[in-house]
């Protein structure tokens, strides 16, 4: 399955000049981050990308442009990095970026307006209600179903999430979210299996099913456990797969992504598919999900790597760039 958004234009890997891999940041991500911009660097200097590493702190500008890149690779996770922020610094610097861009970012990164527009669209998300100080807690229960995952509007790796089964539990999870954002949502509780989707430029790599003994795919079962068990082949039949690959493309394309994503989605009650998120920059360490959808697919992590760097370059003029290499 392929979007119509791949069309490319071929050029030499060594056309893509000089290439900073930026990375680590201020966000509660940076850890992640860190992990995955060295695997990025080290992966992409041994395809002869003339790669260089940045970690960003408050000076990243300065230091950037010291470094002359005709590319950036954007590995930054979260509020800062992954919102549209570093994304229009650089179409500002007039420097060429991997990924979507402004307004894709941020719609993606933001929950609750992201989850508003899908609703607008017809496109299957599980319901939800916006917390703040006023919540009446028990309405909010009763009306998504008695059971709900509380969760910062705009920050990923399942940190700051929690169930809640019960009006003082809400009120618990709603406290412990607001910690990494003043904005704070409610999701029905989806009791199905879940699933992700990469996209790269376009294309759908193989659907993994995630299982874990823990609650849900939280950070320790992402980044720590060693038992949570990422199946590919998913074990669903072709059509059912060919539904939830569908209903991936559909989200990326909504929101405007370009170059890579990865979608993760769910199974509610009623045994039907619901888009979770769409992540514009996923994790790129030995435990994140892109690359095992890639080594699925017959791509080793480095080639995948320069994929992504070929399919999200966007030139000046707005026209996509693919080494033939």
């Amino acid at each position: 399955m392929v979007s119509d958004k791949s069309q490319a234009t071929f050029v030499g890997v060594s056309d893509f000049g000089r290439v900073v891999v930026l990375y680590g940041g201020q966000s509660a991500e940076r850890e992640v981050s860190i992990l995955g911009g060295e695997a990025v660097l080290r992966g992409l200097q041994e395809q002869a990308v003339d790669a260089i590493g940045l970690d960003a702190g408050s000076d990243w500008i300065e230091q950037l442009r010291a470094m002359q890149p005709d590319r950036v690779f954007i590995l930054l996770h979260g509020c800062g990095g992954e919102d549209g922020v570093v994304q229009g610094a650089l179409e500002s610097m007039g420097v060429p970026y991997t990924g979507s861009g402004v307004l894709a970012s941020a719609l993606a990164l933001d929950k609750i307006r992201c989850k508003q527009f899908w609703w607008g669209i017809g496109l299957p998300t599980a319901p939800f209600a916006v917390l703040d100080e006023n919540s009446q807690w028990d309405d909010v229960l009763e009306t998504l179903g008695g059971s709900v995952m509380v969760k910062p509007a705009s920050e990923g790796s399942s940190l700051g999430m929690s169930r809640a089964d019960s009006a003082a539990e809400l009120e618990t999870s709603w406290q412990l979210a607001r910690k990494f954002d003043r904005y704070v949502l409610a999701e029905q509780w989806l009791a199905g299996a879940e699933y992700t989707v990469a996209v790269v430029d376009g294309r759908v790599l193989p659907t993994i099913k995630l299982e874990t003994e823990r609650p849900f795919y939280d950070y320790q079962a992402k980044y720590v456990a060693d038992d949570t068990r990422y199946l590919c082949p998913c074990g669903l039949s072709s059509e059912q797969e060919g539904i939830v690959q569908a209903l991936a493309l559909r989200a990326y394309d909504s929101l405007g992504c370009q170059g890579w994503a990865r979608v993760d989605l769910m199974v509610g009650s009623d045994g039907e598919f619901y888009v979770l998120e769409v992540n514009t920059v996923p994790g790129m360490t030995d435990h994140s999900l892109v690359p095992m959808a890639a080594v699925a697919d017959g791509l080793s992590f480095n080639r995948l790597l320069v994929d992504i760097l070929q399919a999200s370059v966007v030139d000046l003029m707005g026209a996509k760039v693919k080494s033939t290499a």
